[in-house]
């Protein structure tokens, strides 16, 4: 029997990375172990589809024993967090431990901005970049993934309200522009290199979408998929930052995305490459296709969850 291919983060929300990655190899008849950190029914749902299921914690260090054993190709991914870099570092202990062959990891594409003297505002970007340097010193055969901005984090969670209540994008990106990938893109690619790994080893690739334009471009693409005119307005960061912190949102995660925007605003987030369809070999998804695809959460009458 073939030994399995780990995917962490596998229990997310239907088109997040890791459930997708973990979808896309179950279709090719791969053996995969799905890590979840909960046993709900979500995880019943991957044991559904065909996958192992191990319940556990990135940061335990027996979970990740269980989860790495007779694994020789896996994938690591985690959300923003403060405890990226203790996750990362106690899972490629494990990893080096059992022998593992092939790690892929889920990195950031502002890291390739980074060096020893050069970082950037966001906390979470450090992390990335001290978790690359970690994995790198490991002497693990890794493959680094590096996504920029997703459309899901940023387009599809902060900008449906000010779409459904006004016809307006407002994001604090002023005239920066910006190259937003989808998660099923990401998923795509990170799917063909847990299926063939060894001729990727120690490569990094850059995930973008097919362009890099500003916001009153992709104000142009919400209008077209949408059937009505979308504008954009620029808003400042402060205020923007203020108020998802008053609605809860965690202040590690809030930090970084206010970091995002500045970025933006700098001009440090206008890139692109082709690794999407080098690996997939299909175009990655459009603006206009993927608000198209989620027209429903930016109609006038819709209300956010």
């Amino acid at each position: 029997m073939a030994n399995p291919i780990l995917v962490t983060g596998a229990a997310g929300r239907v088109g997040a990375v890791g459930r997708t990655v973990t979808e896309l190899l179950l279709k090719q008849g791969k053996a995969v172990r799905a890590m979840v950190r909960t046993d709900d029914e979500r995880a019943q749902a991957l044991r559904a589809l065909g996958a192992e299921v191990v319940v556990g914690n990135l940061l335990d260090l027996d979970s990740m024993h269980r989860a790495i054993d007779d694994v020789e190709t896996m994938y690591f991914g985690l959300s923003v967090s403060d405890t990226y870099l203790a996750a990362t570092v106690n899972t490629a202990a494990v990893a080096k431990h059992h022998g593992v062959k092939a790690f892929t990891n889920m990195s950031q594409m502002t890291v390739s901005q980074m060096n020893i003297t050069e970082t950037t505002p966001s906390p979470q970007h450090k992390l990335h970049w001290l978790a690359e340097q970690a994995l790198n010193w490991s002497g693990l055969p890794v493959v680094h993934v590096r996504p920029t901005v997703f459309l899901e984090g940023f387009f599809l969670t902060l900008t449906p309200d000010s779409v459904r209540e006004s016809d307006q994008i407002k994001l604090p990106f002023g005239e920066g522009k910006t190259s937003p990938v989808a998660a099923e893109d990401v998923a795509r690619a990170i799917a063909a290199l847990l299926a063939n790994p060894q001729p990727h080893i120690g490569k990094i690739y850059h995930l973008t979408g097919p362009h890099s334009e500003n916001m009153h471009f992709y104000a142009q693409e919400y209008s077209k998929a949408l059937g009505r005119t979308i504008t954009y307005q620029d808003i400042p960061v402060e205020p923007w930052r203020d108020d998802l912190l008053k609605r809860g949102w965690p202040i590690h995660v809030v930090n970084h995305l206010a970091a995002l925007c500045d970025l933006h605003r700098a001009g440090r987030f206008d890139r692109t490459s082709d690794d999407v369809r080098t690996l997939t070999g299909q175009e990655p998804l459009s603006v206009q296709e993927f608000v198209r695809k989620n027209a429903v959460t930016f109609a006038p009458s819709a209300k956010a969850a």
